[in-house]
């Protein structure tokens, strides 16, 4: 895939979402979908990204866009912990490994996962999302 053919994608899904293309946007949305594949990230991660192709961006920049990309419905958002979000490219629902040794998050199989019964949500509420991040820990085997 050429560099153009990336920046291409990474414009067009911003477009999808309604959000301005902004130099730092386009350059952001083409590290995180250009090749077309999805990403799990964090937005420390995408900075180390952007600085290792030469974008200039600041950190700063790179949370702000990374907000703005949640909002518009092209990344979720998923809590370890309380103190670390990742992101994923991917917003269809779906399960998470958590790595614990590399703190890296990846996809479980989805056709694996089975939830027999959710609580009953309180009065005046309801079941907005189920996230289920499952913790790994590397076996000595």
């Amino acid at each position: 895939m050429t560099e153009t053919q990336a920046i291409t994608r990474g414009t067009a899904w911003l477009a999808g979402s309604g959000l301005r293309p902004t130099r730092q946007r386009v350059a952001l949305a083409t590290l995180l979908v250009g090749d077309g594949r999805h990403r799990h990230f964090t937005a420390e991660s995408l900075f180390a990204s952007a600085q290792e192709t030469g974008e200039k961006v600041s950190l700063a920049t790179v949370y702000n866009t990374v907000k703005a990309f949640c909002d518009a419905g092209l990344v979720q958002e998923i809590t370890v912990d309380g103190s670390k979000s990742y992101f994923d490219t991917n917003t269809h629902d779906h399960p998470h490994f958590f790595w614990e040794d590399d703190q890296k998050l990846t996809d479980a199989p989805a056709e694996e996962l089975e939830i027999a019964r959710l609580p009953k949500a309180p009065d005046g509420a309801e079941v907005a999302s189920v996230d289920v991040v499952i913790r790994l820990r590397r076996t000595g085997k």
